[in-house]
């Protein structure tokens, strides 16, 4: 060990080893980046602008869109920046604050959908006293919570994981520095660090899918119990586009977190990062815009509204389709 010089710069290998899939990916991130970023920016600007979306529900949806384009920014213009130059250096303290940005970020997402989880729950189950028991300071006071939990809880893995020595090699098997692939280059044994991380995760996780699945559980009890198809139809319609972003959320972020990453090759690493951090942000304002009429409304008030629209032609038309 004592041989051994302390690594100060990490090299991010990118999407891919392979020169000719290295150009395909960067140019297909390319257009996904830019598509996540226009998508959640209209979200935040539709439920800033229209008045009729000054509800709890579109001010957690607001904030979650935040998330997203900081998230997604936080990861892919610098890969497809490396990527294109072809150097993917990134210096220790550079690769520490990414990766306490984006843990904060993920873990914020957490916290703010189980804060959905619990308005759908009070909307549907409580509906007399919702207005009262989510009022505009409860949902400030829930959002400060996610923001501030988010925070602690990535400066707890971040210096879980860079107390670790790094003194060997130093290319991280992936295209930004996340947990697994860069406890993997310690030159030390992981494992305390791995089973402390893998126990607070395990505690923060499931303790909001629990509060999430139990608010779900609320949910179907009070709709089984309406007995107008209608009824059930609304209430259902109310929750369906967050319990798509619930799926997917759990789904892609516990296959890369949830387990030790002794378990995990790189490459399913690297598969699971696409997938939870690059097309979940990129699918969420499609999945709150294409069932929920109020959100299409406001979005094609938004377009409607933009220099832009007035070029007729094309352009129109192709507004037009994307708002509907």
């Amino acid at each position: 060990m004592t041989n051994l010089t302390a690594v100060s710069v990490f090299l991010l290998r990118g999407f891919s080893t392979s020169p000719e899939l290295q150009l395909l990916s960067t140019a297909a991130f390319l257009c996904i980046y830019l598509a996540a970023i226009l998508g959640n920016i209209s979200i935040v600007a539709a439920a800033t602008l229209d008045a009729r979306l000054h509800t709890p529900m579109y001010f957690f949806l607001k904030h979650l869109s935040l998330v997203d384009i900081c998230s997604t920014s936080t990861i892919l213009p610098r890969a497809l920046v490396a990527t294109v130059l072809g150097s993917g250096e990134i210096s220790l303290h550079a690769c520490a604050s990414q990766l306490f940005a984006f843990v904060s970020l993920g873990s914020t997402e957490c916290f703010l959908i189980t804060s959905m989880a619990y308005d759908r729950c009070l909307a549907i189950y409580r509906p007399l006293v919702y207005q009262a028991a989510m009022s505009t300071r409860t949902c400030v006071s829930l959002v400060a919570v996610a923001w501030g939990s988010g925070l602690l809880f990535s400066a707890f893995h971040t210096a879980n994981t860079f107390y670790l020595p790094f003194c060997g090699s130093h290319v991280i098997d992936h295209f930004f520095c996340d947990i697994p692939p860069v406890m993997r280059l310690a030159c030390a044994n992981t494992d305390a660090h791995e089973a402390v991380g893998f126990a607070v995760s395990g505690c923060v996780i499931m303790s909001c899918f629990a509060l999430t699945v139990l608010s779900y559980i609320r949910i179907l009890a009070t709709v089984v119990r309406i007995r107008s198809v209608g009824g059930r139809r609304k209430a259902f319609s109310t929750c369906s586009s967050h319990l798509v972003t619930v799926v997917l959320f759990y789904g892609t972020g516990s296959s890369a977190y949830m387990q030790p990453s002794a378990r995990s090759s790189p490459l399913q690493g690297r598969l699971a990062a696409v997938f939870y951090s690059i097309l979940t942000p990129t699918l969420n304002p499609l999945i709150y815009s294409l069932r929920n009429k109020e959100m299409k409304e406001a979005l094609r008030k938004l377009y409607l509204q933009m220099p832009f629209y007035r070029w007729g032609g094309t352009q129109k038309s192709t507004l037009t389709a994307f708002s509907l």
